[in-house]
């Protein structure tokens, strides 16, 4: 579930995953219900949107119960794309776990609040299943390739101090503190924030490229394979997966 409320400036948006049985694992149809909670948001003159998760938890990432194929990750692209091209400011106010999908949303907002317990990591090598080039060009960006590496190949997380100290978390706070700065964000000049943000989606793609041919190729066969069956089988029986890559 995903709730909406909308400040009573109306210029500003708080998008809250609500998802307590699941740790705020997202769906495809959490992650629809937020592309189109952005949607709106543009549609009525919002200037910024907050993504927050309820509970003390932002996401635990993907709700394995609810992936049945690479239909989810078509949702979750949308959904990232979303947050990152639309012309307001988003922000990731983050409280407690943002793993996985949890970290690609952060890392998709324009903005990055969190806690210093907060904790982000992409466990896809525990699972079986691989990210887009994209969200690695991002955590690379924003995170460093060092600190990108260890999380992408050890599967290591770091807390909200790293990250605030490596540049991937921009202010420590919380829910709180990420709609102040949302509503002072909303009092500046918005057609200077879209052409500041078209100028630096337009830099990342011009520096990334656009995803190799190969890289997805080899993530969605990630997602096809048996070692995907069994990441989910082990995670929901909690117990180490055992991967044959295949």
């Amino acid at each position: 579930m995903l709730h909406v409320q909308q400040r009573s400036s109306g210029l500003v948006v708080l998008c809250s995953i609500d998802r307590p049985a699941k740790r705020n694992a997202v769906d495809q149809a959490t992650l629809d219900a937020l592309t189109g909670a952005v949607d709106d948001a543009v549609r009525t003159g919002a200037r910024a949107l907050v993504l927050a998760g309820r509970n003390g938890v932002f996401s635990a990432g993907a709700d394995l119960g609810g992936v049945e194929d690479v239909a989810f990750i078509d949702a979750l692209r949308r959904a990232l794309l979303r947050l990152a091209e639309a012309p307001l400011v988003t922000l990731a106010a983050v409280d407690g776990p943002a793993l996985g999908a949890g970290t690609q949303l952060a890392a998709f907002c324009d903005l990055r609040t969190a806690t210093p317990e907060s904790v982000f990591g992409i466990p896809a090598a525990k699972l079986g299943i691989a990210v887009d080039q994209s969200t690695i060009a991002r955590v690379v960006e924003l995170c460093g390739g060092g600190a990108a590496r260890a999380m992408l190949l050890a599967a290591e997380t770091i807390d909200g101090v790293a990250a605030h100290t490596l540049g991937f978390v921009t202010r420590l706070g919380g829910v709180a503190t990420a709609l102040e700065w949302a509503d002072s964000i909303a009092q500046l000049a918005p057609l200077t924030i879209v052409a500041h943000k078209l100028a630096l989606t337009a830099i990342r793609t011009h520096m990334n490229g656009s995803d190799d041919e190969v890289a997805a190729s080899a993530m969605r066969r990630a997602w096809e394979s048996e070692d995907l069956q069994e990441g989910r089988a082990a995670f929901l029986a909690r117990r180490r997966p055992v991967f044959q890559g295949r």
